[in-house]
């Protein structure tokens, strides 16, 4: 399997995952001619897409959605609710329900030769869900926009040989931040987002033996930027005493798409 974040961050969203018969988007939170030209740029023609995964409807995960479904008749898979709300987004346009496929938290399908599962996070949106992929022995986990995590998430990313986490803000810039106040306090909360000492602290209950990738994702425009989500992940996972050698760790660009990792 393989993987290719085209954009991570506060301002937009997509991800690509694929294996040598499948190609999936996970969001679709930047406009369509960036998709089209970071896809290009990974030498994947965005005619050959064959699902996109939505995480939630906020606009930094939906709002090149609409023209890249209508414009390569994409099938769309979100939960009830995700669909419902981001089909009363007008900015959207019309989405036919007939690209719409309705998923569940906990409730595998099949993609080709991806086996994808859903599963619940606790963010302000309706019925939010991340997920996993896995092809033979291989997983991916991607988890972003999670407020907070427990033995349930644990669980759903336990095992994966590559994740993509969030690293959203450093919790000293939110504070002494621009932010209106109850901004900082919803992105604190635990349908808020991940800080990067959250983010070292899950990652350290996910470390395998075997080798590992493990990509930062979400990154604030305002509150983070990549070496200190880098180095603040790296420093912790060291003072946990979980940093392993076989640990491959790196951040997701926020404009550009980021290397290809291939597992």
């Amino acid at each position: 399997m393989k993987l290719c974040s085209i954009a991570s961050g506060s301002s937009g969203n997509c991800i690509f995952v694929g294996s040598e018969r499948t190609n999936l988007l996970v969001d679709a939170g930047i406009s369509a001619k960036r998709i089209e030209n970071g896809l290009n740029k990974i030498d994947i023609n965005p005619d050959t897409i064959q699902g996109i995964l939505v995480t939630h409807e906020h606009s930094d995960h939906v709002s090149g959605l609409g023209i890249m479904a209508r414009r390569y008749h994409i099938p769309i898979y979100a939960t009830y609710e995700t669909a419902m709300a981001f089909r009363n987004i007008k900015s959207l346009g019309d989405i036919s329900g007939e690209l719409i496929n309705y998923v569940e938290s906990d409730k595998p399908f099949m993609i080709n030769d991806i086996s994808i599962e859903p599963f619940s996070t606790s963010h302000d949106a309706a019925n939010p869900v991340c997920y996993t992929m896995k092809m033979d022995d291989e997983k991916v986990g991607i988890a972003t926009d999670l407020g907070k995590y427990d033995d349930y998430i644990l669980s759903k990313l336990d095992g994966a040989d590559l994740l993509l986490i969030e690293a959203n803000h450093d919790i000293n810039m939110l504070m002494v931040g621009k932010y209106p106040y109850y901004l900082k306090q919803r992105i604190l909360g635990d349908r808020g987002h991940l800080s990067n000492d959250l983010s070292a602290e899950l990652i350290s209950k996910l470390i395998k033996i075997k080798n590992q990738h493990i990509i930062l994702a979400h990154l604030s425009k305002d509150n983070n930027y990549e070496e200190l989500a880098y180095e603040t992940v790296l420093c912790e996972l060291n003072r946990l005493g979980t940093l392993s050698a076989n640990l491959n760790l790196s951040v997701a660009h926020r404009d550009v798409p980021s290397d290809m990792v291939i597992i």
